[in-house]
């Protein structure tokens, strides 16, 4: 696994944009946050929720945990050579040893409600579609079998919507005999976009039945959701205990998303630029998160 320092003298381009861990690592410039998955796995809450603004990194952070962790992948040599790789322990016992389900809701949006459930119907045929082995299984009785089937072909009504995540988890969980993790990357798009449209109430009920796969779920592991908005956990995290919440003011995980003064000397040196710090910190040093001076990676690379 080549470096950041040997990226750059290959002159890897820097990953504008690119919000796929795989990609990320094989053909760009990576900056090294894999020591989150430690700190997450040390403190390890059932639920735990990160809002950052926009073009801070959660949804490669979200690929990243997908790829550590799913075991339908063998991703060692992505994380050879950088932090967390160089945790054996961590590594023997996680790496690639989970069910996992990993959905992102940012295209969930529509001038009306059955627009944006018919994205959202979309979104989830997609992810039934990569598990469909799950119905070989002699255990999968008739009705699962129908309810996932709608799913499958984006026909399933609205309370087979609410239920899908929990039947999700339910069947991975008797398919493997571990417990699933479930990343739920911008899961506050639906709400924002239904919101502004004038539907919000309808799409609160519709996110509020799904996320009850996070309460009282004996087949989950952990569950991670990124967004850029808290919505009241009255209102759509009803009943879910053990749930922490890393905001911009959290010192917890504050030099995962964006970079550090340190991330930024790193790479001007790295591109032969060391003399543009004092500019691209006057630029760009506008954010702190949790006493810690973040830059926008957007914005430097």
């Amino acid at each position: 696994m080549k470096t950041c320092k040997d990226a750059a003298k290959e002159k890897r381009p820097l990953p504008v944009g690119v919000s796929d861990y795989v990609r990320a690592q094989a053909e760009y410039y990576y900056v090294d946050k894999t020591l989150l998955i430690k700190e997450f796995l040390d403190r390890k809450p059932l639920v735990s929720l990160f809002t950052r603004p926009r073009r801070f990194g959660k949804t490669l952070m979200m690929s990243m945990l997908k790829c550590f962790f799913d075991i339908e992948q063998d991703n060692r040599v992505l994380f050879s050579g950088l932090e967390i790789g160089r945790n054996k322990v961590l590594c023997a016992e996680w790496m690639n040893q989970c069910p996992v389900v990993f959905l992102t809701f940012k295209e969930i949006e529509g001038l009306d409600f059955e627009s944006a459930y018919d994205c959202l119907k979309d979104v989830l045929a997609e992810i039934f579609n990569q598990y469909s082995f799950i119905l070989d299984a002699d255990n999968v009785n008739d009705y699962d079998r129908k309810l996932f089937t709608n799913l499958q072909n984006g026909m399933a009504s609205k309370m087979e919507v609410k239920k899908s995540l929990k039947l999700l988890t339910r069947l991975l969980y008797a398919h493997y005999n571990k417990q699933v993790i479930i990343l739920l990357d911008e899961y506050d798009v639906p709400l924002a976009k239904a919101h502004e449209r004038g539907y919000y109430e309808e799409m609160l009920d519709l996110m509020r039945g799904m996320l009850q796969v996070l309460k009282d779920n004996d087949c989950l592991n952990f569950a991670v959701l990124t967004g850029c908005l808290r919505v009241s956990k009255e209102s759509v995290f009803t009943g879910v205990n053990n749930f922490s919440t890393s905001s911009i003011i959290s010192k917890n995980f504050n030099r995962y998303f964006g970079f550090t003064e340190k991330d930024v000397q790193q790479l001007l040196k790295d591109f032969g630029m060391s003399e543009q710090y004092s500019l691209v910190k006057e630029w760009y040093d506008g954010y702190n998160f949790g006493s810690v001076d973040i830059y926008c990676p957007w914005d430097v690379t």
